[in-house]
């Protein structure tokens, strides 16, 4: 998880390096919207990774349970940006992208509820919190002119 977010703290400094004067207003908000996410996603990931669980079991899961609620809001207000027209092909994986998280925040809510764990719910969790990010990774490097290694959607890493 935290190679992810590296990567995706790298294409927010990158954006920030591209930023020109005199550019399209439109992409200006756009590259700000950008910017903005993976700076959201970066500070809920960094809080995520400071939770200390060895202190106390139950408010550790809360804690982690309200991080992921976080993320799930950022994730949800990113899939419903107004992408560039050169962009717009980009939309569905971002609403694909909210979708996963949406789905993964749930699936951990259900894995830790009643006091107890349940793996396979849990691992069902990870796999959609795993799609969400590739779709942003995939995202990310389409907006930087790349084409990213590996576009298949269908596998989680």
């Amino acid at each position: 998880m935290k190679r992810k977010i590296y990567k995706l703290i790298a294409a927010v400094l990158l954006c920030i390096m591209l930023t020109a004067c005199g550019e399209d207003p439109e992409m200006a908000r756009f590259q700000k919207d950008i910017d903005d996410f993976c700076m959201k996603i970066s500070e809920i990931d960094t809080a995520i990774n400071s939770i200390d669980a060895s202190s106390d079991a139950d408010a550790a899961v809360t804690e982690l349970l309200e991080y992921l609620d976080e993320l799930d809001l950022v994730f949800r207000s990113f899939a419903k940006l107004d992408f560039p027209e050169e962009f717009d092909y980009l939309e569905d994986t971002a609403r694909e992208a909210g979708d996963y998280m949406t789905t993964a925040v749930k699936s951990f809510h259900d894995a830790y509820g009643n006091g107890s764990y349940n793996e396979n719910t849990a691992e069902y969790a990870q796999g959609n919190y795993n799609r969400a990010y590739k779709r942003i990774q995939i995202i990310i490097s389409f907006l930087h002119g790349e084409t990213p290694e590996d576009v298949d959607l269908t596998s989680e890493d």
